[in-house]
């Protein structure tokens, strides 16, 4: 199949206008494939040759202003449309399309717990093609009238408004001028809670055999809608664009979510089975406000070609988190994004794929799918936050207002952005642009310190490009008289542009601890002075803000990674300070950093076992933190009261680095921890899964547990247990499943994939190192980006840490037939590679 080049999508811009798209959709025809039937009214302003994209089963039949056209001309998924004389046109197009099984085009499934089916759409970034013809562009913007046919019980959900006119005939509202990879149609028997807000139908949805648990959520969900909204409401002059608001929680969806106009879809894992955290619900609701936020950035204001995708996601991600702070009781936002989500910027920005915020140009669009990362996400919204800081909110938001107003419905350019917002400031944003949104890498910021008589000097050196306006803070001891702990107690805040022309002078001594980035508004490396590391080691958890707490998690993160802190110190600093940690976001983050990437990878196997008993001696004192909680802790999880969650996530942690299985087995027999929780379906999997990885359990019980739960996420949990399993049978039945079978969905391929490579298995695992690479080129041609996607993530060998691992990885690299998604992960998983050499290395 052609990809879509920049050049063509210009030559196609400059020969047509698109005035709208007449679809017809049934999806009564069978379990394999629709029908589908599209009339596209376009003019051509000159004379001139273009082409329709498509990808059908079978193209019946097509006509162009009533002519016969023949379908044989169809050219893989573009159908040429010779000698087009310039006037209007009138293209229809009728043809049999597949449904997908990998979250790709129109995505079918049926609940293994009901047996009731549903589909949906996920168009972007050029899968609308697979579902009607178009011409399939961003800056192509159209009107769309979309009928459907479905099953009489079921409902279909659309851009606008739906209306069934008949049984089973179903009429969507047109839509304003949209794009194309932003049309979506959702259908099957939903459990749907309605209600209008200012004056729009507000929606949620999901699939039946979920409908306990999104109505139990459903008050929470609605309530930060609703909160988003107002607070959009009062930033940006533009009114909410479009007629309705629907969230539809979907299955097997491949991304968090998706901003379509109207209908924005969510992975069902929102609508929670069992128990969370608060900061998995933050999570949820920052979700909910990035996508709120693509209405104005990226559907009513959309980027004309891919290059500009920042001005989509970086906006949202960096709308989602502030807004979320300002309207809802989530009010810590940023402390979780420092956490979750800046190291994954920081990641994606030292590997050789590191691109710009804004690059310079992207030449089609299986190289724009590869810009969805840690860069176009967590370092935009950094920068946006840094820019925010620089320039101030009020000009700001007037920058964007104007940008709003000068390109709503219509399409728009990185220089379209800064030219609104220079016209709203005397700063000099272009230059800003250059040296932040079109470089790469990340700057150094190291502080030095020097005492003197009665003052204190601070030089920041500055090992970058990039111009930064940050926040010091400044901290000495202190004495809790109440409970006789030493805390650091804030001296003084003040600001700092970097690069620095001469050292800052400070009245006093030399503070106990001097924190460069304090607030976390820049976007750098941090190192602190000497003096003040070694208080951040030995009293980081009597620093007062969390957000200043989670700057220096990062750094002793970054530390690790780069070689420059051992490993083993950054565990015994986790041992020392998280049994006093107050935010669940940390608590959570360096968890996850300890075991995925210390445990897992940056220490030998000799050493593992010691790490995992480090962090299983971490989680007891945090149950023993949490041990008293009452029934009516734990059946209000959401409250702000953190010891539920607290003691959760020492329970998962536990499970997941348990070396022994009798605790976590005799969990597993009686039902539930000891002071709690009861064992819900994600926590029986967790331990099952932790049970087959040190084979402590075998098919049989796997089968027993899917029978008591048949959900989707039960099938998923039972593939990765038996992919777990550490025996040849098992782990032959899993690749052959993954790699030739060709029958797995999204999520069953991901869920085997994750059970398949475990660290404590790696002799067993040997062979399957060197068939890997073969095998997961072929499947990535056969299933395409979506699946390529999955094989370069989770099927990856990483924990095969050795320079074998790394040849023959460079072997499969050097293979031209690599498909553009596997080529990315494959790339960014050796560079991972190399770096956890690097860091065994250096110790």
């Amino acid at each position: 199949m052609s990809v879509l080049t920049r050049n063509e999508a210009q030559t196609r811009a400059k020969l047509l206008d698109v005035h709208s798209y007449t679809v017809d959709l049934d999806l009564t025809t069978g379990e394999e494939t629709f029908d589908s039937r599209t009339v596209i009214r376009f003019t051509t302003r000159t004379t001139g040759d273009t082409f329709v994209e498509i990808k059908p089963e079978t193209l019946r039949s097509l006509s162009l202003d009533g002519h016969p056209l023949d379908p044989g001309r169809l050219d893989g998924n573009r159908y040429p449309l010779d000698g087009l004389t310039p006037g209007a046109h009138d293209l229809t197009v009728d043809a049999t399309m597949h449904y997908s099984r990998t979250g790709e085009g129109m995505h079918r499934f049926t609940d293994p717990a009901d047996g009731e089916t549903y589909v949906y759409t996920q168009l972007f970034l050029d899968d609308v093609q697979r579902v009607f013809a178009a011409f399939d562009q961003p800056d192509l913007k159209s009107v769309f009238h979309i009928t459907v046919t479905a099953p009489p019980t079921w409902t279909v959900l659309g851009n606008g408004t739906a209306t069934q006119a008949t049984e089973g005939h179903w009429t969507i509202a047109p839509t304003p001028p949209i794009s194309t990879y932003l049309v979506a149609i959702a259908a099957g028997p939903w459990h749907s809670i309605t209600t209008h807000h200012a004056g729009i139908p507000f929606g949620i949805h999901c699939r039946r055999s979920l409908a306990p648990h999104l109505d139990t959520d459903a008050d929470e969900i609605l309530d930060i809608t609703r909160a988003c909204y107002d607070r959009y409401h009062q930033k940006f002059d533009e009114p909410y664009p479009f007629d309705s608001y629907d969230q539809a929680f979907v299955p097997e969806f491949n991304a968090g979510a998706m901003e379509n106009p109207g209908l924005v879809t969510f992975r069902d894992e929102f609508i929670y089975r069992s128990a969370v955290t608060d900061t998995e619900r933050q999570t949820r609701a920052m979700v909910i406000a990035h996508e709120m936020a693509h209405m104005w950035f990226g559907d009513l204001v959309t980027l004309t070609w891919w290059d500009d995708i920042w001005l989509n996601e970086s906006f949202a991600e960096y709308m989602g988190y502030q807004t979320l702070t300002e309207a809802t009781r989530f009010t810590d936002t940023w402390t979780d994004f420092a956490v979750a989500r800046k190291g994954w910027g920081y990641d994606a920005d030292q590997r050789p794929t590191t691109h710009p915020v804004a690059p310079d140009a992207v030449p089609d669009t299986a190289s724009a799918l590869l810009n969805f990362d840690g860069i176009s996400y967590a370092k935009g919204a950094s920068a946006l936050r840094q820019l925010v800081a620089w320039l101030g909110e009020k000009d700001f938001l007037a920058g964007i207002n104007t940008h709003f107003t000068r390109h709503k419905f219509a399409n728009a350019t990185l220089a379209d952005f800064i030219d609104n917002l220079a016209a709203t400031t005397d700063r000099d944003v272009h230059t800003w642009a250059t040296a932040w949104l079109r470089t790469t890498g990340i700057d150094t910021l190291t502080a030095h310190t020097e005492n003197t008589d009665q003052t204190w000097d601070l030089t920041v050196d500055h090992d970058g490009t990039r111009p930064h306006r940050i926040t010091v803070g400044t901290y000495d001891h202190s004495l809790d008289t109440l409970t006789g702990a030493e805390q650091l107690i804030l001296r003084d805040r003040f600001e700092l542009d970097i690069p620095q022309k001469t050292p800052t002078t400070r009245p006093g001594n030399r503070p106990d601890l001097v924190v460069i980035n304090d607030n976390d508004l820049t976007y750098a490396k941090i190192r602190l002075d000497p003096h003040s590391w070694n208080t951040a080691l030995t009293h980081l958890s009597g620093i007062p803000d969390g957000l200043t707490r989670a700057l220096i998690w990062n750094t002793a993160r970054d530390l690790v990674r780069d070689g420059l802190l051992h490993p083993t110190v950054h565990l015994t600093a986790a041992r020392t300070h998280l049994p006093y940690e107050t935010d669940l976001a940390l608590v959570q983050g360096v968890l996850g950093f300890a075991t995925t990437h210390i445990a897992d990878r940056y220490l030998t196997p000799e050493d593992r076992p010691t790490a995992l008993t480090t962090i299983t001696a971490l989680c007891r004192d945090l149950l023993r933190r949490t041990e008293g909680l009452t029934a009516r802790d734990w059946e209000q999880h959401h409250t702000t009261n953190p010891d539920p969650g607290l003691r959760l996530t020492a329970v998962r942690h536990f499970i997941d680095a348990a070396t022994q299985p009798d605790t976590i087995q005799d969990w597993l027999n009686d039902g539930t921890v000891p002071g709690g929780p009861e064992l819900d379906p994600e926590l029986r999997w967790r331990i099952l899964t932790r049970l087959a990885v040190l084979g402590a359990t075998d098919e049989a019980t796997i089968t027993r547990e899917l029978d008591h739960d048949p959900s989707a996420t039960g099938q998923e949990g039972a593939a990765r247990c038996r992919a777990a399993l550490p025996t040849p049978e098992a782990k032959q039945a899993a690749w052959h499943a993954m790699f030739t079978d060709d029958t797995l969905s999204n999520y069953l391929f991901t869920a085997t994939a994750q059970g398949f490579w475990q660290p404590e298995q790696t002799e067993l695992l040997h062979p399957y190192t060197s068939r890997y690479f073969p095998d997961a080129i072929a499947l990535a041609a056969r299933r395409g980006p979506a699946i390529a996607e999955a094989a370069g993530r989770h099927a990856f060998p990483a924990h095969a840490i050795d320079p074998r691992t790394v040849t023959l990885a460079e072997q499969a690299l050097a293979n031209p037939a690599l498909t553009p998604a596997l080529r990315r992960k494959l790339t960014d998983q050796t560079d991972d590679l190399r770096r956890a050499l690097a860091v065994r290395n250096a110790h």
